[in-house]
């Protein structure tokens, strides 16, 4: 009996070394995504992207790497539903996918941008951020280069809702009244301090309705 609970000993020794687990322990469970899922094939840089844009109190969801053709495509991108404010979540509407650094610094100029100079200036919080969208596989208007809108690296934004129910827009706000004016053109201040090209109304007539919000080390601001 001695020499069969020694072996009995010797071989659960060997199991664990080994990597197995005897019987009467319980595995740790772990939590893993569903193979060809957006969040399994992550790259840990965009794990970080993830993390820190959730810290920001902002719903997202991962999206799935794709590529267009053309120079056209989609990595490490996300669908963003609302963005964290200082009391609470306003919504965003009209995007697509979006590359996760880009929905960072629109978080951060969302908040600490756009929120707060609404409260100051206008008066009321804001609800809600209207967009014309996010990704499209298409060129720089009037030239053979791809726009960063084709890797979801750009945004164009074209009207805030308050929550006293005011809308301005960009179209109608650029020359309206002291107070809309101001408003936007704060707003634009700052977005040239966070985004790498920020393009609006004073650009071009292709602008009027909409600021241009696009990722990148550059400080182009118009």
């Amino acid at each position: 009996m001695r020499w069969r609970t020694a072996l009995l000993g010797s071989l659960m020794l060997t199991l664990a070394g080994c990597g197995a687990v005897p019987e009467n322990r319980v595995p740790e469970r772990v939590q893993r995504p569903a193979s060809g899922s957006p969040i399994a094939t992550m790259r840990p840089e965009a794990q970080l992207c993830h993390a820190e844009l959730g810290r920001t109190g902002s719903s997202f969801a991962p999206l799935p790497d794709q590529f267009y053709g053309a120079g056209c495509m989609t990595v490490d991108s996300v669908k963003l539903d609302r963005v964290g404010g200082d009391s609470g979540a306003f919504e965003v509407t009209n995007l697509g996918a979006l590359a996760c650094p880009l929905a960072n610094t629109f978080a951060a100029w969302a908040r600490f941008g756009v929120d707060r100079a609404a409260r100051q200036l206008l008066g009321s919080p804001l609800a809600r951020i209207e967009t014309m969208g996010s990704y499209a596989c298409r060129n720089v208007s009037g030239t053979g280069r791809l726009s960063a809108h084709s890797r979801a690296e750009a945004i164009d934004v074209s009207a805030f809702i308050l929550e006293d129910g005011r809308r301005v827009s960009v179209l109608s706000g650029w020359n309206a009244s002291r107070e809309e004016r101001e408003f936007l053109r704060t707003i634009h201040r700052s977005a040239c301090k966070r985004f790498g090209t920020v393009l609006g109304p004073d650009y071009n007539a292709a602008h009027a309705n909409h600021l241009h919000l696009e990722h990148g080390s550059g400080q182009f601001c118009r």
